[in-house]
């Protein structure tokens, strides 16, 4: 059976988030516009720096900060390659942390479908409503 959208784009974050390279949490993310993959991005360091599963993790109050989340790095891939990330649509295995919500929503993403509800932030969840930013969670099963 031909997957919908939403199943398909969340599939392919699915498979971006093998390249994670921080084990705490295999996450991936696609932005899409206009059903077409504009950037993706996955958990890993900075480019050039070494891997939390090459040395470990970098632990501050209960976070690995070696680590640059997958939302962040898609954003980041997009300006790298000066491709607009305005009006696109977040596709991301698990619900994006405070500081990535407020990046995609600077970013211009006007929807969020993720699978996973992780350490949901309230405030987080507030920004979105108050952006105007959809959010939807997909029940989906990557295998």
């Amino acid at each position: 059976m031909r997957p919908d959208w939403d199943s398909y784009f969340m599939k392919i974050a699915f498979a971006v988030s093998e390249r994670s390279t921080c084990d705490r949490a295999f996450v991936g993310c696609v932005l899409v516009r206009e059903k077409r993959i504009l950037t993706t991005g996955f958990n890993g360091s900075p480019a050039g720096q070494e891997h939390c599963d090459e040395i470990g993790h970098l632990m501050v109050e209960g976070h690995c900060v070696r680590t640059i989340h997958a939302e962040t790095n898609a954003i980041i891939q997009a300006a790298l390659h000066g491709v607009s990330t305005r009006g696109a649509t977040c596709y991301v295995t698990h619900l994006p942390c405070i500081n990535c919500t407020k990046a995609l929503i600077n970013a211009g993403v006007t929807r969020i479908v993720y699978n996973v509800a992780y350490r949901t932030d309230e405030n987080a969840v507030n920004f979105l409503a108050a952006a105007k930013v959809e959010a939807i969670q997909l029940d989906f099963r990557a295998n």
